[in-house]
């Protein structure tokens, strides 16, 4: 993991946390899930289908409202948050690499808290966001950081090979290993999305067939039967640093 060892820098950010509010209310259904079912109706009456420049200040207000009622939770939340995380940051770190058979690319991670269940990231940036009302945040924190590992280093080489859904269903479906490898790490079970389910148990159970992620990724590639070339079978992943998709 280099001279420095990675960490997670965790921050209370109003404006992203409204992003996070714009972003959820005006989502449609995603795997199984609806984001705006989330957030209070009358919220989302508010800002679906407007632009963020006329709804911004309308969301900055209702935060700042709620930050200042709940600012003893949150403090209080946050804290414990920081606390389970630096428990387990080492050994996750390195539990990842493992894994992935790849440096940590970074040594410093920023989290930001949101006041929703939707937790977004930015791979650009090193950033992601967790719910500071969840009972399992470390959890979460593991499943975002997973999220940035993959696409640092394999995004380029696999989207050559796959599409757009193909290469998101991966991502996401990918996080079942931290229930198999992360046991004595995270405390709660990684959920996933319901409408990975099947690609899930097809990965877990090729998972504990061979334990070798290169080869698990190939073996969806061939399981998804999307290959552009005969060749496909011969399929590597090489490292190269990803600088597409921005997720606010």
């Amino acid at each position: 993991m280099g001279s420095k060892k990675p960490k997670v820098i965790f921050k209370i950010n109003l404006y992203r946390d409204a992003w996070n509010y714009y972003c959820a209310a005006n989502s449609n259904p995603k795997w199984g899930y609806d984001f705006s079912k989330i957030i209070k109706p009358e919220i989302v009456k508010k800002v679906r289908r407007k632009k963020w420049e006329k709804t911004r200040n309308y969301l900055y207000k209702m935060l700042r409202k709620g930050y200042s009622i709940d600012k003893k939770k949150m403090n209080s939340n946050l804290k414990s948050i920081k606390s389970s995380w630096k428990k387990v940051e080492e050994k996750y770190f390195q539990k990842l690499e493992k894994i992935t058979k790849k440096k940590i690319y970074t040594n410093k991670f920023h989290c930001y808290i949101t006041t929703i269940g939707r937790c977004p990231y930015n791979q650009k940036e090193n950033w992601f966001m967790v719910n500071i009302f969840s009972n399992d945040a470390s959890t979460t924190i593991a499943h975002e950081l997973m999220h940035l590992q993959f696409y640092h280093y394999f995004e380029k080489e696999i989207r050559k090979t796959l599409n757009e859904k193909q290469f998101q269903d991966l991502k996401e479906a990918l996080t079942i290993l931290l229930n198999m490898e992360f046991k004595g790490i995270l405390k709660e079970k990684d959920k996933g999305y319901p409408g990975h389910k099947k690609l899930r148990n097809f990965i877990e159970k090729e998972w504990k067939k061979r334990k070798d992620f290169d080869v698990l990724i190939e073996k969806y590639i061939n399981y998804r039967d999307i290959l552009r070339h005969p060749k496909g079978c011969g399929f590597l992943l090489r490292s190269r640093h990803s600088k597409t998709q921005t997720v606010p």
